[in-house]
């Protein structure tokens, strides 16, 4: 017995190293090959260098003259911009609108609220590249101009659901005697929704709002149906730039992204260990 247990731990423990590692061994190889000054076979590794990140931050570097793969860095700023535009836009209105849906169907009863919450499922578990046409053809077919507008709208369609599951899971573990007693001791609804049920839904709500910024900067198959002529986000950027090769210059960008998106979580970690 106690040998088939040790088999188990050393299974599983070697299980988990195999997972780690096949997750992060490609992650540490880009943020390794990032610092590589070859400018021609990223493979090659020719020496350190932190000249592809200045290159993307616009600076001049002699790397650049003998090896200009960003044709400009004004185009990489404005798909920055847009991405953070898109990003904030959509947080904020799946955050409220995900909030307000996982409440009302978390505290009241009415016709058809099983198949409404199954509903706020099917845009996660739908394939991105079908919810991508779907949303096309709808835009094409009402005469709405892709641009910032639709891809807001697009992201809002599935991250409403990411935002819901959070939010549903918050819910699910609160205790209503805080509210009882509130209303017990006069106060309103209103006044018990902002002052007891808010504060109690506050670490699910930051997670959502978090989680879905950051699907937000990183969507690249919805965005790119819906996007039209005139908008570029980062994602989409990068995809343009990986069709001429793997340069140094885009590991730069994905490390920064990584980099981004570590901070974000970080701070959605201390903020919910500050509110709870």
């Amino acid at each position: 017995m106690k040998r088939a247990q040790t088999l188990f731990r050393g299974g599983m423990m070697l299980y988990t190293a195999l997972f780690f590692a096949f997750i992060y061994i490609p992650l540490a190889l880009i943020a390794a090959y990032s610092f590589n000054s070859n400018p021609v076979n990223m493979m090659t590794w020719s020496g350190f260098t932190l000249e592809w990140y200045a290159q993307v931050l616009g600076f001049k570097t002699t790397i650049s003259e003998n090896a200009l793969y960003i044709e400009s860095t004004d185009q990489l700023l404005a798909a920055v911009i847009n991405s953070i535009k898109i990003g904030a836009a959509t947080t904020l209105i799946s955050t409220v609108l995900g909030t307000a849906v996982a409440v009302a169907l978390h505290r009241f009863n009415f016709l058809g609220q099983r198949f409404y919450q199954v509903c706020m499922f099917v845009p996660m578990l739908m394939p991105d590249i079908v919810l991508g046409i779907a949303l096309l053809i709808f835009f094409v077919n009402a005469g709405i101009h892709l641009g910032l507008a639709t891809i807001i709208i697009g992201q809002c369609t599935f991250l409403i659901s990411y935002v819901f599951i959070v939010v549903s899971a918050r819910l699910a573990g609160m205790d209503r005697t805080l509210e009882h007693a509130s209303a017990d001791l006069g106060a309103n609804e209103w006044t018990t929704f902002r002052r007891v049920v808010l504060p109690q839904l506050m670490p699910g709500i930051v997670g959502g709002a978090l989680l879905a910024f950051i699907i937000s900067i990183d969507d690249l198959v919805i965005t790119y149906f819906i996007a039209g002529v005139d908008v570029t986000t980062l994602p989409m950027f990068i995809f343009a730039m990986l069709r001429r090769g793997i340069k140094p210059e885009i590991n730069a960008i994905a490390v920064m992204m990584l980099s981004f998106s570590f901070l974000v979580a970080s701070l959605g970690l201390y903020l919910r260990s500050r509110q709870t």
